[in-house]
């Protein structure tokens, strides 16, 4: 089983299949997007789905395949069909739902249940001026559709000073109507600016705070080991709200991920700057045993938060979300 030097179990995979994107979010990455690596710089399915079953092997229970957009990689729906093979693993997708619609009855096929959708205004005109793009009608089918379909969904919505404070009440009152899990996420850093990002206004508090000023109180749900969201239940509403704390990183304690870029670069925390370029180790002709002890090596020498991580990094953070993976 694969451990890390604090006693953290780590179970989960966020493996990011692609650095492209078909939206612009401005929190995410520049308005002219970021230079994009030629696939044969990126990770091979055949490459990412080695890895995988030696990481399967050391105990992985869940892998989440993120991007940029990870539908916009040719090849994914073969990809899945390999990761179904693993008996027990839980395969789930995040994506901004602007080509999703139409691979619902093929996940669904594939035992996918488990989706995150990007969605940070329900209004056009906002979702248009936050992602650059005129996509919200699509994207919001696209949610009708897996809710109709009965996958677990869960809404990642990043809250912005100035940008989109007015939505939170309204993607509240989706959990209303639908059995949803809304999530409303800490603004990071990670734009590709390269910038000092601002301060951060609307911590996870003050959107509690603001939810709570409507709502009155709130019912708090339990939680699972590793899970980043701090759940409330409104009395009589089908689905939840709640809080990621992603900048203040108050639930590093449990963290139980591993972080694999599409560049095959391993990431033990989200605000470390990359700790094995996994992908040279691969075409350098790494062995299977050599991959698992290079996991086991890596995890049993983890920062203990995010701000040590932070800290120990080479330069100041100038990546954008898209090459990380979220």
């Amino acid at each position: 089983m694969l451990y890390d030097n604090h006693g953290r179990e780590m179970t989960y995979l966020r493996l990011a299949v692609t650095d492209r994107c078909n939206l612009r979010c401005f929190y995410c990455m520049p308005e002219e997007g970021i230079h994009y690596l030629p696939e044969k710089q990126l990770l091979t399915w055949e490459e990412m789905l080695r890895i995988v079953q030696q990481l399967y092997a050391l105990g992985l229970k869940k892998i989440r395949l993120t991007g940029g957009e990870p539908l916009l990689r040719s090849g994914i729906i073969e990809f899945l069909e390999e990761l179904s093979r693993l008996d027990g693993l839980e395969i789930c997708l995040t994506s901004n739902g602007v080509l999703l619609e139409k691979h619902i009855p093929k996940l669904l096929d594939l035992g996918v249940r488990s989706v995150n959708l990007s969605l940070d205004s329900l209004d056009r005109d906002r979702f248009r001026q936050i992602t650059r793009r005129d996509d919200f009608e699509v994207v919001y089918s696209a949610m009708l559709a897996l809710i109709h379909a009965q996958f677990q969904v869960k809404i990642n919505a990043v809250v912005m000073e100035g940008k989109n404070e007015q939505d939170i009440l309204p993607l509240v009152r989706l959990t209303d109507k639908f059995p949803i899990s809304v999530r409303f996420i800490e603004e990071m850093p990670f734009n590709g600016s390269g910038k000092e990002a601002p301060k951060l206004t609307w911590d996870f508090i003050k959107i509690l705070e603001h939810i709570r000023s409507h709502y009155g109180a709130l019912t708090p749900l339990a939680s699972h080991y590793g899970e980043t969201s701090t759940r409330y239940q409104i009395s009589g509403y089908k689905g939840d709200v709640g809080v990621i704390a992603a900048f203040s990183r108050t639930f590093c304690g449990t963290c139980n991920r591993i972080r694999l870029t599409a560049m095959g670069e391993v990431k033990t925390c989200l605000y470390d700057d990359g700790v094995f370029n996994m992908k040279a180790f691969l075409r350098n002709g790494a062995s299977d045993q050599e991959i698992r002890q290079t996991f086991l090596a890596l995890f049993g020498n983890r920062p203990k938060d995010g701000f040590e991580a932070e800290k120990n990094r080479k330069g100041i953070i100038n990546e954008s979300m898209t090459t990380i993976g979220g």
